[in-house]
Formats: C-alpha cells, sequence, structure tokens
C-alpha cells in the first residue's frame, strides 16, 4: 500500500495491485471525497457536466462506433474473403473491447485523467502525452471527415450530382459543426439514440434489399458476370490485406473517445457495462450485416456500402440514416473538440460556468476542427481509404500500443510473479509490437492503394484533378496527396 499526497494536499491511498484480484481496480482512491476532488468536471457546478448515466453512456458508445464501420466492412471482405473477414472482426472486436476495458480502469484508477492523452502523460510524462494528443486530435478530426464525406454522398444521391460534391460537404461540414457544437455529452445522448436508430434502420434496410436482387446493382444486368465471392480468397496482396484489416480494426477500435464521456457519467464505476453491451451489440451487427452484404454482392459492394442495392434503394437508405451521418461526425468532432476544449480551460473558472471566455473557446474548437476535418475530406475523397489510414496510423498506436503499455504500468509487478502473471504480462507487452505492426504496416498498405487508385483514375491523376472555381486549396491539397504517394 503506497501514500502520497496530491497537488490539492488531500493524502491518497493506493494498493498495489499484487494484493488484490486483476479484475479490481488497483490503485483505487479510498474515500468518496477524494474521488471527486480529482474528477476533471465536479458534481454541481454551474455548468453542470456530471449527468451521464450508464444506459445513455451505452448508448453513446454505441453511436461513435456504429457508424462510419458499418459502411466500410463489407468492402474490406473483397480482400480478406468471407472466413477471414469474420475472423478478423471478432478478433478485432473482442482485442477492442479488452483494451476499452484496460483504458477505463486505468481511468478509474487516476481520477484526474480527462482523455487518453493525460494518461500518457501519466506513464510517460510530458512528451508522451503531447504525441498521444496529437494523435487523439488527428484521430478523431480525420472520422469527422470521413463522416462529412458520407454526408456529402448522401447529398449528391438526393440530389442526382445536382451541385458540386465540394458545396456539398461544405453544408455537410456546417451540419456537423452545428451539431458537435453541444456542450454535454448528456444532451448528446438524445441525438445519439434517434442516429442509432437512423443508421441501424437504414443498413437493415440496404441489407435485406441486396437478397431480394438477382445480382448486384453495381454487376452488368445482362448476361454472365462473375460475382467475386470467396470463403478464402485466391490471391490477397500486402497493400489490399493490409487496407481490408484495418478497415475492420478501426470499426471497433474508438474506444480512446470512450474516456471523456466517462468524466460526465454520475457513476464512473459502472462503464464497464456500458462498455460490454455497446460492444458486444455492435461486434454481432457487424458481423451479420457484412457477411450477408458480401455473400450477396461479392466484389460489387459498394463503398460506402449504402448504394449497395441499387439507386433507388440507396435514396432511401440515405434518407433513413441521415440522421445517424450526422450525428456519427458530429460525435467524432465533439470528442476532438472536447479535448481541446479541456485542454485550454482546465483549472478555470471558466470551464464550468457560462462565461463569454467559455462559449468562445468551445464554439473555436468545433467549427475550427470542423474546418480542418472538411479540408481533409476533400483531399482524400475516397471514403474506404480514409477510414483506413486513420486506423493505421492514428488508432494503433491508441487502441492497441499504449492500452498494453497502460496496463503493464500499473502492473509492474507481475513481471516477475508467478508464470500465469508473467505470461500475461508479455501478452501485454506483445501488443505494443501487434500495433506498430499495424501501424506501419498498414500506413504503407494505404498508401500504395490510394496511389494505386490515382493511377488508374479512381481518384484523378495529378494532370487531370478537376479545378474548382474558388477552390484553390482543396485542389491544391488533392495534387499534394498525389506527389506525396508517388
Amino acid at each position: 500500500m503506497t501514500n502520497y499526497s496530491s497537488s490539492e494536499g488531500e493524502k491518497i491511498t493506493h494498493i498495489s495491485s499484487a494484493q488484490t484480484d486483476p479484475e479490481q481496480l488497483t490503485g483505487e482512491i479510498l474515500k468518496e471525497d477524494d474521488i471527486e476532488s480529482h474528477e476533471v468536471f465536479k458534481k454541481n457546478g454551474e455548468v453542470d457536466f456530471r449527468n451521464v448515466g450508464w444506459v445513455r453512456c451505452s448508448l453513446i458508445f454505441l453511436k461513435v462506433l456504429f457508424a462510419t464501420g458499418v459502411l466500410s466492412i463489407p468492402i474490406a471482405m473483397v480482400s480478406l474473403g468471407a472466413v477471414g473477414g469474420a475472423l478478423s472482426l471478432i478478433g478485432w472486436g473482442s482485442l477492442n473491447t479488452y483494451t476499452a476495458i484496460v483504458q477505463g480502469d486505468f481511468r478509474n484508477r487516476h481520477r484526474g485523467c480527462h482523455s487518453i492523452a493525460d494518461m500518457a502523460e501519466e506513464v510517460g510524462g510530458r512528451v508522451l502525452k503531447e504525441i498521444v494528443g496529437a494523435l487523439f486530435i488527428i484521430a478523431y478530426v480525420l472520422c469527422a471527415g470521413a463522416g462529412i464525406l458520407g454526408l456529402s454522398v448522401a447529398f449528391n444521391t438526393f440530389s442526382g450530382h445536382g451541385a458540386c460534391t465540394v458545396w456539398f460537404g461544405l453544408v455537410s461540414a456546417i451540419l456537423v459543426a452545428c451539431a458537435a457544437s453541444v456542450r454535454k455529452f448528456q444532451k448528446l445522448s438524445f441525438l445519439t439514440a434517434a442516429g442509432f436508430v437512423s443508421i441501424f434502420v437504414a443498413v437493415l434496410m440496404v441489407v435485406i434489399a441486396v437478397t431480394m436482387r438477382d445480382r448486384p446493382a453495381a454487376a452488368p444486368q445482362t448476361g454472365p458476370f462473375e460475382l467475386g465471392y470467396y470463403a478464402i480468397p485466391p490471391i490477397v496482396t500486402f497493400a489490399g490485406g493490409m487496407t481490408a484489416t484495418c478497415t475492420i480494426f478501426i470499426s471497433t477500435a474508438g474506444t480512446s473517445a470512450f474516456l471523456p464521456v466517462i468524466s460526465e457519467m454520475r457513476e464512473p464505476k459502472d462503464y464497464r457495462k456500458a462498455v460490454y453491451l455497446a460492444m458486444g451489440f455492435v461486434t454481432s451487427s457487424y458481423l451479420c450485416f457484412a457477411l450477408v452484404v458480401y455473400r450477396w454482392c461479392g466484389e460489387w459492394v459498394a463503398s460506402p456500402s449504402l448504394g449497395s442495392a441499387g439507386h433507388d434503394m440507396q435514396v432511401a437508405a440515405y434518407a433513413v440514416g441521415f440522421i445517424g451521418l450526422i450525428v456519427s461526425a458530429c460525435l467524432y468532432l465533439h470528442v476532438a473538440a472536447k479535448y481541446v476544449f479541456v485542454r485550454i480551460l482546465r483549472n478555470s473558472r471558466h470551464l464550468q460556468a457560462n462565461t463569454m471566455v467559455h462559449w468562445g473557446t468551445w464554439l473555436g474548437c468545433t467549427f475550427g476542427l470542423c474546418s480542418v476535418a472538411f479540408i481533409l475530406a476533400e483531399a482524400i475523397p475516397i471514403f474506404n481509404y480514409l477510414i483506413a489510414i486513420t486506423g493505421s496510423f492514428c488508432f494503433a498506436p491508441l487502441a492497441i500500443m499504449l492500452p498494453g503499455y497502460l496496463w503493464m504500468h500499473d502492473h509492474k509487478d507481475w513481471r516477475q510473479g508467478s508464470v500465469g502473471k508473467m505470461v500475461a504480462y508479455w501478452l501485454h507487452a506483445a501488443m505494443i509490437i501487434l500495433g506498430a505492426f499495424i501501424c506501419v504496416g498498414g500506413t504503407y498498405g494505404v498508401a500504395m492503394e490510394i496511389k494505386a487508385a490515382y493511377a488508374s483514375g479512381s481518384i484523378g491523376e495529378y494532370m487531370h484533378i478537376p479545378f474548382v472555381k474558388g477552390n484553390y486549396l482543396l485542389t491544391g491539397l488533392r495534387r499534394w496527396c498525389f506527389l506525396v504517394l508517388g
């Protein structure tokens, strides 16, 4: 048992992990008053953030996960096949569930942590905090960009491409920024419930619709054709396999977004219940939906997958799922903005007060980061590549490498304990190696796939990218992407 004093002078007692059941929270602050004194948001403040119950918390987690992932997984199975895709879904879903628990337990042992960057500072100092904080912002801004891109596809579908895609993207970004400006997760939980039902029904409509067609909507409608459905594909390239793996991995890897929600829970100890409910439902739903769509569409599956059942059903699905698409991007943007907001105003009276500084900082964070997300969405305008590169470059360190290190930090004594404890310790060390492989290999694979897409004209070669009048920045960004990728 270890004693030390906090910055406020309170005496805090920590329990060694060797003296407790590994399933219990180690390092737990013993007194309730001490627990609350170290929370970022205090109960009964002028602006009371601490009012999220575990059921609403699970709804937020559901919507964070059940979003862009379900729209991109079926196309990932084209590279991996039904068996490989299913195993990848189950494997990554299980691992990401476990790392979500690791992160939540660590946060509840160290109550001053609001985000994964704070947790990184706890184990690695200021430098690691800034690196992880930058990755966190990049990750969720890219996810918000993917959501904006999905919304612009919806607008294009509704209008029959009646206007420039960039303008639809701009309208989408404004809608997302306005929705994300709601300050509290408790208020957002009402939106997340509507958004989850919206996107779930839209996906279910497409899943049912594809089984009622004689052939996929994108396939030749007359004559013989190859479906391209494989239990185990004959050839899987490294680049294609890594891109597909990263796409499936990221579908349940947004667990670092859970951590700011804990700080707004009435009872942070209920976090585990919310995680198990959300992750179990999401993984099983992904598995069922993706396998059905891939079985009936094969290599002709659309990206995003809502377009896989033909134009009429695509319009209907986007209409039903429109709220869900807005809320998905809104949550990603909200999480990134909340991180910056707390970093700026932490330990200031403005954090929980209705002042001009409070509102100016909050709105500046939401609209500023949304502008960046919009630019990135236009620079990488293919949905599955944007999702995959986010998974490899950002979420591999955040959702695999760092949780392994967090666990090792709080279980140092397991390194020389019993055989079982030593095995557990080194398995968590192996998570760091696995995350590094996904980060490097996945980023390389996605870069090669994007390069090939530019070369084939799927995105548009450097000299042939359509120039949008008055849109010098976006055109330049697309050309820059092509140059960087070779």
